[in-house]
């Protein structure tokens, strides 16, 4: 096998392994930067475990009831979904170690990742339980329901999708826990989501610089792929029970929607990749480059109507709430 590109147009084509071999360098660089920046933290010292006391079953103790949590709805309704989302961990590093592989840097900082993010479900499963933030029968059933459906990658075909998935997701996904933590109403639970937020920061910040150094081997082939990902771009728990509905509230309480991810999630990696400024692309580069382009534009005016929309809706409520 070479692990030379072939070549179309005068751009080079690489396949998935020549991009694995080509960018293992790149690799071994940004997880030795990873590592050298992560800082070890311990799940158990971020939850209320004095606050803790038996449910009913087994241990005879006190049902849950919704006057028990100390979280606002929204922020409830947020951390099941994050939560959900965290659960299906074992599809995740089975579709990552299939695609990356588990040998030299690329193994490693999949086992890394997998067992970074592994905390997080331990440290959010066991605040909410202890601090008796949402129904814990209603959970576990959702959890059940979850994983049974399995998950399948929407860019399980391409490992440089892939990157280019991930670069954006671990954001979002930052994103989310941090706004779900300053929305939730309880110092706890943002003190705690603000420790995950900073983990799945430098996440991103691993699959971004990644995705940077695909451009300039494969300026063309990545353009495509970015382009690919931000128009169909999903969270990883669209498949989750009740998520369209859970969706909807999460947005119009102001913890992820429209304008959040055209301007927090999007535009950031765009702007730092300076993706739509690259030169030097071939055909299918520059149309790629120039349909991403009219689509953040199109997306940013879905953003203000969305805007629009749900600060009329707030300002009813308001209204009804101030008649009632």
């Amino acid at each position: 096998m070479t692990l030379a590109p072939s070549h179309r147009h005068g751009q080079a084509v690489w396949s998935d392994t020549q991009l694995l071999y080509a960018l293992e360098e790149v690799v071994e660089t940004e997880l030795n930067r990873h590592l050298n920046v992560a800082k070890e933290w311990m799940p158990h010292e971020y939850v209320p475990w004095s606050d803790g006391r038996n449910f009913d079953g087994v241990m005879g103790g006190e049902a849950w009831a919704p006057d028990q949590s100390k979280v606002s709805e929204v922020g409830r309704i947020a951390l099941v979904v994050n939560l959900l989302t965290e659960d299906n961990l074992p599809s995740y590093h089975h579709e990552i170690a299939t695609l990356f592989g588990r040998d030299g840097a690329w193994g490693t900082w999949v086992h890394r990742w997998t067992a970074e993010e592994g905390r997080h479900g331990i440290v959010m499963r066991d605040y909410l339980l202890t601090s008796r933030a949402v129904d814990p029968v209603q959970l576990e059933r959702f959890r059940m329901e979850h994983m049974c459906e399995g998950f399948e990658s929407d860019n399980q075909h391409s490992m440089l999708h892939t990157v280019a998935y991930v670069a954006f997701q671990e954001l979002a996904t930052r994103i989310s826990h941090r706004n779900t933590g300053h929305h939730s109403g309880d110092p706890v639970c943002d003190r705690m989501l603000a420790r995950i937020a900073t983990d799945e920061n430098l996440h991103m910040i691993f699959y971004r610089n990644l995705l940077g150094k695909s451009f300039e081997l494969a300026p063309d082939q990545t353009m495509c792929a970015v382009r690919d990902v931000v128009v169909d771009f999903r969270m990883p728990g669209h498949g989750m029970p009740g998520f369209e509905r859970a969706a909807a509230q999460i947005a119009i309480g102001g913890i992820y929607n429209l304008r959040i991810h055209h301007d927090d999630v999007l535009q950031p990696v765009l702007r730092f990749l300076k993706v739509l400024e690259i030169g030097g692309l071939g055909p299918e580069g520059l149309k790629a480059q120039e349909e991403l382009g009219l689509y953040m534009g199109g997306l940013d005016d879905q953003a203000t109507k969305f805007d629009e929309r749900r600060q009329a809706l707030l300002a009813r409520r308001r209204a009804r709430a101030e008649r009632a």
